[in-house]
């Protein structure tokens, strides 16, 4: 009995230092680790190929690291597993954008805002800032102010994005919204390069 005990206890140590020894993945991503968090998430799956955790955080070092292709790979892998997984189908759009694929991406990011809208600790203001992004490079100035003014709506605090909108507004002639825009990016970071530039450029114009 007493030797049963005790082959019970060494074998749950021996797991506690099997699990404290292992490695985790998304910290190593929010550590800005990568390659290794990549390195653990395909072990991971290799292990269990039906967790779907494992993709998403593979799918994000992947975008980090610059893997586009094998990002977008990998995440439509794991959207079999899990066709409406919100985090795979955002990710999916980012991938799609950095390999200019714009009409696949903007397809990406309109499902996951019709899926994920409501939901908290979503990644609407993201989606919306890269529809924005998508359509400043399709020339689509009018509809680019109506993606980056989603996004600055969901996450106001974002001086890239109000300068991002200025610049939407300011391609499309709207030149006292854009001085709008810029100026507000300024208050949050008064040292923003590109709206101090464009709010020089539309003041030239309003005056």
């Amino acid at each position: 009995m007493k030797r049963s005990i005790l082959v019970a206890v060494l074998a749950f140590l021996g797991f506690g230092i099997f699990a404290q020894g292992k490695k985790d993945a998304l910290v190593l991503y929010r550590n800005g680790n990568y390659k290794e968090s990549i390195a653990v998430c395909e072990e991971e799956i290799k292990a269990d190929p039906s967790h779907v955790d494992s993709y998403v955080v593979l799918c994000w070092s992947l975008v980090a690291n610059r893997e586009y292709a094998r990002a977008e790979q990998r995440a439509y892998d794991g959207l079999k597993i899990e066709r409406y997984d919100i985090r795979l189908i955002e990710v999916l759009g980012e991938a799609k954008f950095y390999l200019g694929k714009n009409e696949e991406a903007l397809k990406q990011f309109q499902e996951y805002i019709s899926i994920a809208n409501d939901r908290t600790g979503s990644r609407v203001g993201v989606a919306y800032y890269f529809m924005g992004e998508i359509y400043i490079r399709q020339s689509k100035f009018q509809h680019a102010d109506i993606a980056f003014s989603a996004a600055v709506r969901k996450e106001p605090n974002s001086d890239s994005w109000w300068t991002r909108l200025g610049y939407a507004r300011e391609m499309a002639g709207n030149y006292p919204e854009s001085l709008a825009a810029y100026n507000e990016a300024l208050r949050l970071n008064p040292s923003k390069t590109d709206a101090v530039r464009g709010k020089e450029r539309v003041s030239e114009h309003i005056r």
